[in-house]
């Protein structure tokens, strides 16, 4: 059985509805940016003390609220130079090693290397890999240690 937001977005012409949200997250209206971040913080139950503006009326819009940034003592990294320490909030939902450039991702599908980390990913062939979901409520900055 659909629910009634699955059924909406079924009759619903995708473009139009992917315009839509993509303008209200970028509204700088007061009360509803205000109400988008209140809503949201609250039904995923985000730790608003841990960032640098922990209050919803300092935030330009919802996107502005979303790429938020985190007091630096939020996540203080170790001083144990040979401990590993996850580039992002989340949970690991892919692990494993690389055939050649390629690693298989989201649902299945295969991705090259380059295609995801670019130049930076030079070097890496043949090696180990993991990939971070981040869930609505986690901090969204990936911090690339490389």
């Amino acid at each position: 059985m659909s629910s009634p937001f699955s059924t909406l977005q079924k009759i619903l012409p995708q473009h139009g509805l992917s315009r839509l949200a993509g303008h209200l997250a970028s509204s700088e209206s007061p009360w509803l940016k205000n109400l988008l971040i209140e809503q949201f913080a609250r039904i995923y139950k985000v730790q608003l003390d841990e960032a640098e503006r922990p209050h919803i009326e300092d935030y330009r819009s919802f996107n502005d609220f979303f790429t938020r940034g985190l007091r630096p003592e939020a996540r203080p990294l170790p001083d144990d130079p040979n401990v590993i320490v996850c580039p992002a909030d989340g949970a690991i939902s892919q692990a494993g090693v690389l055939r050649d450039d390629q690693l298989v991702q989201a649902k299945g599908h295969t991705y090259s290397l380059a295609s995801l980390a670019g130049e930076l990913g030079q070097g890496f062939e043949n090696g180990s890999f993991c990939t971070v979901y981040l869930s609505p409520k986690d901090y969204h900055r990936v911090h690339l240690p490389a």
